[in-house]
């Protein structure tokens, strides 16, 4: 707007008042990167009129959208048969590429149940997952189509679930390490991706490593020091409940690291080390993510003490 007028004084056209762009909001994170893309399915459009593509891709993008966001993922976009979604952006948690994979494995089972309810669709999945950092548009819309991460892992999860076998889930080295306690993994061969100067070691995903309680992994070391009266709140409560019959509930509350999980190793050998004390030592886990998991900690020690597995 020129002097302040609203319009030219030698035309009469209206100026455009100077609107300010507001700043792009970014953050570096570390992210887990999932590439999900259906198999032959370009070929098969080619032939199909449009509304019957829409009919086909409808039911699975909604199915894979639930999946992803029942894990606490978040659905960057779809390209045609093509979903990408990020772990960890903008809301980050400490298991995000266990997540991740974990998501992968619901979208491949997902599709499953979509073709077994309707046979004719027979869609098959090659899914890639990645961990490392990116630059997060903050400010970014998903829903809108627009774009929320960039950076090298996002290219190498688009390569990763090229290679990937039909039906099949790769990985690569940083995911595999901070999932190899949860995911049981088969070595595969490294992907020559496109503009990586060496191949891309990967590993396949095989399933969820099956849970029969033993979720904490006991391990002793130096003498506990300063925790006798903890131990002892916990010994006591355990003779509580075998004289009233009557369960007990204790409740650790402490900042990671302060010693929780190495004050139940200290329970566990008491208890292993005492003739006179019989128990069945069972543990579960309260999921963070998913639905249904009000009982899910008692359902796998229940299913421990019975043997069952997933």
């Amino acid at each position: 707007m020129a002097l302040g007028l609203p319009f030219c004084t030698a035309c009469g056209a209206a100026f455009e008042p100077d609107v300010a762009q507001p700043p792009i909001l970014e953050e570096r994170k570390v992210v887990t990167a999932l590439f999900a893309d259906l198999v032959g399915f370009t070929g098969r459009a080619e032939k199909l009129d449009p509304e019957d593509v829409r009919r086909m891709l409808a039911p699975y993008h909604a199915r894979v959208k639930v999946e992803l966001e029942s894990y606490g993922g978040t659905v960057e976009k779809f390209i045609g048969d093509a979903v990408v979604a990020l772990f960890g952006a903008p809301l980050a948690h400490e298991d995000d590429p266990e997540r991740g994979v974990r998501a992968a494995l619901a979208v491949r089972e997902a599709i499953g149940e979509l073709n077994a309810a309707d046979p004719t669709l027979g869609l098959r999945v090659r899914i890639g997952v990645t961990t490392g950092e990116a630059m997060i548009a903050l400010s970014a819309r998903p829903s809108e189509g627009e774009g929320m991460a960039a950076g090298d892992i996002v290219n190498t999860c688009s390569r990763l679930q090229s290679a990937a076998p039909v039906d099949g889930i790769l990985v690569d080295e940083t995911t595999y390490r901070a999932t190899s306690t949860a995911i049981e993994y088969r070595d595969a061969e490294p992907v020559a991706a496109k503009g990586k100067s060496e191949p891309i070691r990967v590993w396949e995903v095989v399933a969820p490593r099956t849970r029969l309680g033993v979720d904490i992994a006991f391990r002793g070391g130096a003498e506990l020091i300063g925790r006798e009266q903890e131990l002892r709140l916990l010994r006591d409560a355990l003779v509580r409940s075998e004289r009233e019959r009557a369960p007990q509930l204790v409740t650790l509350v402490g900042a990671p690291g302060i010693g929780k999980s190495r004050l139940l190793f200290e329970l566990y050998a008491a208890l292993d080390d005492d003739p006179e004390v019989f128990a069945n030592w069972r543990q579960g886990r309260s999921l963070p993510y998913g639905e249904g998991v009000s009982f899910w900690a008692l359902g796998e020690m229940v299913k421990a003490q019975a043997g069952i597995l997933e």
